[in-house]
C-alpha cells in the first residue's frame, strides 16, 4: 500500500486514455519499456534537434493524454510501440511524456504521479524545470525520466533517480527549491527554463511551480503555462505574504515526501478549498511561442 492520501492507481481526467484504453493497456508498465513508447509518440517542441513542422505546433497545448492519442494515431494508426518518425511524432515536453507513462501505468493499477521539479542534469550549473514520472514499485516511490534513453556520466540511473540536494546535479521538487532559497541555501536565478531565459527564471519562477508541482500531486496534470490562483506573470516580484503562504504550502509538500500522510492531507484539504492553490473550471493558457493568453475551459466534454 502505497504512503498517499489519495489513490494514485486511479486515472485522473488528464491522465485517461479514454477511447484509447486498449492501445494503452498493450504498452508494458516497466519505466524502460513505457519511457521508450513515450519517446516514440512524442517529440519535444524545442529541444529535439530537429526542425519540427509549423503546422503541428499547437500539439503542445493537448491537456488530455486522450487528446494526444487522437494527434498520434490520426498520423498513425498502428501500435504505440511502432516507430514514427521524428518530426511526425506529437510535439509536446517533459510533462507530455510523463502524463503518457502515468497514464499506461494507471492502467496497469500501479499508482503513479507526476513530479515537478527542477533537473540539474541537462546544462551544469544550470537547473531546468521538469517534470518525471514517480511509481509505487517494490514497495517504493521510484523517479524515473522518461524523456532520457541513455545513461551518462552526470546522469548515470534515468531509470531510477535517487533523492540528491538542490545544487546537485539531479532532479529536486519545486518544493525542496522554494524551502533552501527562503533559507539562503542557492541563487533562484539559476532555475528555471533556459539560461537563455531571463525573464522565465528565479523567485517568481520557482513560486509558481510549487504550485504546479501541488496540483499535480493531486491530480490535475495541467500545462506548464497554465495560470490560476497565486500564480503570477513571469518576474512579477512575490509579496511577502504570498511567500509566507507557500511556506507552508512547501513544508507540508516537504513532510508529505517524508512519508507523513497527515501532512499530505492537510494539503489535500487545503488544495480543495484554497483557491490560490487549485484551478477552478478555468485557466489562463499562455504559449511559450509567445502568442496571446487565452481563457479555456477544463472540460473533457468537448473530446
Amino acid at each position: 500500500m502505497t504512503d498517499s492520501a489519495i489513490d494514485h492507481a486511479t486515472h485522473t481526467r488528464y491522465s485517461d486514455p479514454g477511447r484509447f484504453a486498449p492501445l494503452v493497456e498493450h504498452v508494458e508498465p516497466d519505466p524502460a519499456a513505457v519511457s521508450a513508447v513515450a519517446r516514440n509518440l512524442i517529440v519535444h517542441y524545442r529541444a529535439s534537434g530537429h526542425v519540427l513542422p509549423d503546422e503541428t505546433r499547437d500539439d503542445i497545448n493537448a491537456r488530455w493524454l486522450e487528446s494526444t492519442l487522437s494527434l498520434d494515431q490520426n498520423r498513425h494508426p498502428l501500435p504505440l510501440a511502432q516507430p514514427r518518425s521524428v518530426t511526425e511524432r506529437v510535439q509536446g515536453c517533459c510533462r507530455d511524456h510523463t502524463l503518457f507513462c502515468i497514464g499506461v501505468l494507471r492502467s496497469h493499477g500501479i499508482p503513479a504521479r507526476s513530479r515537478v521539479g527542477f533537473a540539474g542534469y541537462f546544462i551544469d550549473g544550470w537547473h531546468h524545470d521538469h517534470v518525471i514520472v514517480e511509481a509505487w514499485i517494490d514497495g517504493r516511490w521510484r523517479r524515473f525520466d522518461s524523456e532520457i534513453e541513455t545513461p551518462s556520466e552526470s546522469f548515470p540511473s534515468p531509470l531510477d533517480i535517487g533523492h540528491c540536494s538542490v545544487d546537485g546535479n539531479g532532479f529536486v521538487t519545486a518544493a525542496q527549491v522554494w524551502a533552501s532559497y527562503r533559507l539562503g541555501e542557492l541563487d533562484p536565478e539559476t532555475y528555471g527554463v533556459d539560461p537563455t531565459m531571463p525573464v522565465f527564471r528565479g523567485e517568481r519562477f520557482v513560486f509558481d511551480e510549487v504550485i504546479y508541482e501541488v496540483a499535480h500531486r493531486f491530480g490535475d496534470e495541467l500545462l506548464l503555462w497554465d495560470g490560476w490562483g497565486r500564480i503570477g506573470e513571469p518576474g512579477e516580484p512575490v509579496v511577502a505574504s504570498d511567500a509566507e503562504w507557500l511556506d507552508g504550502v512547501a513544508g507540508l509538500l516537504l513532510e508529505a515526501d517524508r512519508g507523513n500522510t497527515g501532512a499530505e492531507q492537510e494539503l489535500l484539504e487545503q488544495y480543495r478549498e484554497d483557491a490560490g492553490l487549485r484551478p477552478g473550471p478555468t485557466v489562463v493558457q499562455a504559449s511559450p511561442y509567445g502568442d496571446p493568453p487565452i481563457e479555456v475551459t477544463l472540460d473533457r466534454s468537448a473530446l
